[in-house]
Parts: C-alpha cells; structure tokens; sequence
C-alpha cells in the first residue's frame, strides 16, 4: 500500500503548532482544573476508538491524574495513570539535557565542529561543518536512519509501498549504534545549517557517543544517574530488553490499516532507538522531569534559553516545527507558547506540553498509533480520536478556550 504521509495526531505530530498567536504563557497565577471536563475529554478518546489512554494534568501544585479504557484488548484489564509507557522521542529532551551539562562544565562547545570531538564518527568535510549545536537543533543535514534500517517503512518518506515486514522481522534485533549512525551518515544528506532543518536521529546516536566520549561513561549510564537520578524520576530508564516493567499496556500499532487488526508491539527491542527515543516512563516523571528543567534545576538559566531558540525544522510526517536543542515550541490558541515534545514507537504514543515555567503542565499517552486509514490516493483521513485529543489538550492547558 502506497501511503502519503502527512501530520496527524495519532502519529504524535505536534499539528497544534500550526495555529499561532501572539501571546505566550507567563509566570503568574495558575487557573484551576476544571477536572469534569478532564475527565470527559479523557472519556471521549477512548470512545474514539483508542483502546487505552492514561495522563497527568498539573496546574501549580494541583494534580490531576486519570486513565480511561483498557490496557489489554485480550483480556480486558483496564489502563491505569500509573502505568510505565515508551516515551518515543520526548527522550530527546533528556540527551538535549545531558549535552548542555557538558556544556556548562565546559567541556563542549555548541558551537564547535562534532569532528573535533568524534572525527572517526563524522568524518571529512561534514564533520568539520556539521557542529554540536546543528545536531541538537536538526540542521546537520544528516538524514534520519529509520527507513534504511526499516527498509519496509521508507515509502512513508517517498510515498512508495509499505508493509510491517520490517517491524517483524526487528522484533528482536539487537542493534549497533555504529551500525545506526552509518546507515544515516552515508546516506544522501544536506547542507548542514541549512533551513528548514530535517528531523533526525542518526543526530542524536551522535549526540549519545559525544556524551559518552566527553564523560568517559556509557551513554544511558550518565543521563540515569545524572539527569534521571538527579530530578529524582523513580520510573524512568533505559530497557535493556524487549519486555517492559510492569505495569505497562498492550501497545497496539496499525499503520494505516495495514496491520488489521492492530498488532501489540509492547514486546521489542528497541536498541534501534537510544538517545533519540529509547525511554521508558510514567506521565507523572516525565510531568516532574519538565518541571524541574523549566524551573532551571537541571541546567542553569542561561543553559536554558539556549535551549529555547528555535528553527524552522521538517519533522519525519513532513510536516514544519519550531525546534530547538531538544524542545518543541508550540502555538496553542488560547494558551499562548508551549513547550515540550512528542514521542511515538511502535504501538505507542504521547504528548506533554507545558507551560514556560512549568507550572501549567499536560502528559497524555495512548495504546493505539497509526489507526488513520487512508483514502484512495494514499492520503490518512482523520481519525476521530483526533478531535478528541485536541479537546483534552485545550481541557488541559488552556481553561478558558
């Protein structure tokens, strides 16, 4: 099946980003809950069509947490808040974090060459162009490695045919991070610095072997101990194997309606993800997590406003977001600017926005992706959870829209 690709919510895209406003959010007092219409926003996702769906909504010191549908299609066990979920590309902020740790330590320059640091990694020409800002921003030019090691899903970026023969048969491949980082690297890329930049994450494999090579310590080993332990997340980690800590959902993936019905993906080893997005976690720590870095308790102030300067960059749905060195920012009507990340893996998915000081805050995942179908010419028609994510967004974040 040819598919077009495009930016929908059940891929995660941050579609909201496209309707701006002038104002942005501030320090102030926060608006209450309104957790009845929470609670209904929530419901609404799973009468949908979405099997589960879990959040963490906070408002200053009010918390609101809630889950609504079921965990396992099969036996029908409910979806509880509390359960751990692949977080997908939200981890890109976590290696975003670690980096500029070694930049405030001053032991990496944002603005240096990576050939400086890793020349045998990005050799030649590129690697003395391509520097350590332009890969926490996606402006490397370098190429994503996702369709060459999942040869099966690369007409999802050329629009050819696509199946889930990939996704089977990498169920439980045990990757290389040298591997990845070559499928990307020899692949035809752009200029680097050139606007809009390309979403990629062969530039976070990168970015993980820099941490590694500035600190002497293993990639995941630093940002548990020194990123995740520091803010104190009892529920984050990096899987080393393809089962997840319970309690977790089925994760169901239908991409597109090829894989009818939906297959559970909870089940994979996901090497082939790292620090791009390899995490695992709960919506409560990654809530804690943004609020601890906007609250400049991870980094330092300055740390953090480099953080938030953006570019134009093409997400992989083709799609144009403001992006800066590992944080979306987001134009929500009636909210003002937002700030955070979406994730999505197979079967998985999420979104957590947040407030620039972190107090107004929204983590929301679901069990089912990709169950857009398309129409005759390829095209994924909106799914009706859609609308209905949409409307937990504005429940959550904006009281008064």
């Amino acid at each position: 099946m040819k598919i077009r690709y495009i930016a929908i919510m059940l891929t995660a895209a941050l579609s909201i980003s496209a309707c701006t406003m002038a104002s942005s959010a501030t320090s102030g007092p926060v608006d209450a809950l309104d957790t009845g219409r929470l609670r209904a926003a929530l419901a609404a996702i799973e009468r949908a069509g979405i099997p589960g769906v879990f959040a963490e909504v906070r408002a200053g010191d009010q918390v609101w947490s809630q889950a609504a549908g079921v965990a396992d299609l099969a036996t029908g066990s409910p979806v509880t808040p509390d359960m751990r979920h692949r977080i997908g590309s939200v981890t890109k902020t976590f290696t975003a974090v670690a980096v500029i740790q070694q930049v405030e330590a001053g032991r990496i320059d944002l603005d240096a060459p990576i050939g400086d640091y890793l020349p045998d990694v990005v050799p030649g020409e590129r690697g003395r162009k391509i520097t350590v800002r332009m890969l926490l921003n996606h402006t490397s030019g370098l190429p994503d490695y996702l369709p060459y090691a999942f040869p099966s899903l690369a007409g999802l970026f050329t629009g050819g045919e696509i199946s889930a023969q990939s996704l089977d048969d990498n169920r439980f491949r045990k990757w290389d991070t040298a591997e990845l980082i070559a499928l990307g690297v020899n692949a035809p890329a752009g200029a680097p610095g050139a606007l809009p930049g390309v979403y990629s994450n062969t530039a976070y494999r990168i970015l993980g072997e820099l941490v590694r090579h500035t600190t002497g310590t293993p990639f995941e080993q630093y940002v548990t101990e020194q990123v995740i332990a520091r803010v104190g997340l009892e529920h984050t980690y990096f899987p080393d194997r393809p089962e997840l800590a319970e309690p977790h959902s089925r994760m169901y993936e239908a991409l597109y309606g090829i894989v009818d019905p939906p297959r559970d993906y909870s089940i994979y080893d996901n090497s082939w993800l790292g620090p791009g997005a390899g995490l695992v976690s709960t919506m409560a720590d990654v809530n804690t997590f943004y609020r601890t870095l906007f609250g400049g308790a991870i980094v330092g102030p300055e740390a953090l406003e480099q953080m938030r300067q953006t570019v134009p960059v093409i997400a992989l749905d083709g799609q144009q977001i403001e992006y800066g060195l590992g944080l979306h920012k987001v134009q929500l009507p009636g909210c003002g600017t937002l700030w955070g990340h979406d994730g999505s893996v197979f079967g998985a998915s999420m979104m957590s926005l947040h407030s620039a000081d972190g107090q107004r805050q929204m983590s929301v995942a679901v069990n089912l992706v990709r169950a857009n179908r398309p129409d005759a010419t390829g095209k994924p028609q909106p799914h009706p959870a859609d609308a209905a994510l949409a409307e937990f967004y504005r429940a959550a974040l904006c009281p008064a829209a």
